[in-house]
């Protein structure tokens, strides 16, 4: 069997337990076994394979790892949903208390609710919204904010 074959068996195994595990490292190192196994089947010699590996290797896990890990640590750069919400300004139009109220929010009518529940927010007030909880929005007045 040439020793091709055998990086394309390494590279294989290495990928499946990159399924497992998801550290990114296994997956580098099957990449750069399936380089070594390419330059065997284009006829370099076995010291050439080594040397392709081991520079995949390299490349892989100094280079490629420490971008790929800070850009997956980043949170998303657009909030979206109920989400891009938080931290908006609304309208009282119907007082609100701890139990409910409502407020016009980004051209909408939203049921809101006080964050501060011993607090009653008059209709006309501009208030922020906190927090998102299911389709109520829970604020807090404008004015009252330190």
């Amino acid at each position: 069997m040439p020793v091709w074959v055998l990086w394309l068996v390494v590279a294989v195994a290495l990928g499946v337990a990159e399924l497992f595990t998801l550290t990114l490292a296994l997956g580098l190192l099957a990449a750069a076994a399936l380089v070594a196994g390419v330059a065997g089947a284009a006829g370099v010699g076995l010291s050439g394979q080594v040397l392709a590996f081991v520079a995949a290797s390299a490349a892989g896990l100094l280079v490629i790892r420490p971008i790929a890990r800070r850009h997956m640590a980043q949170p998303p750069p657009l909030r979206s949903g109920a989400e891009a919400l938080v931290g908006r300004s609304a309208l009282v139009v119907e007082e609100i208390t701890a139990d409910g109220g409502r407020i016009k929010l980004s051209g909408e009518e939203w049921t809101a609710r006080c964050l501060d529940e011993t607090l009653r927010i008059p209709a006309g007030t501009h208030v922020d919204v906190m927090q998102i909880d299911g389709a109520t929005a829970v604020v807090y007045p404008r004015d009252a904010l330190p």
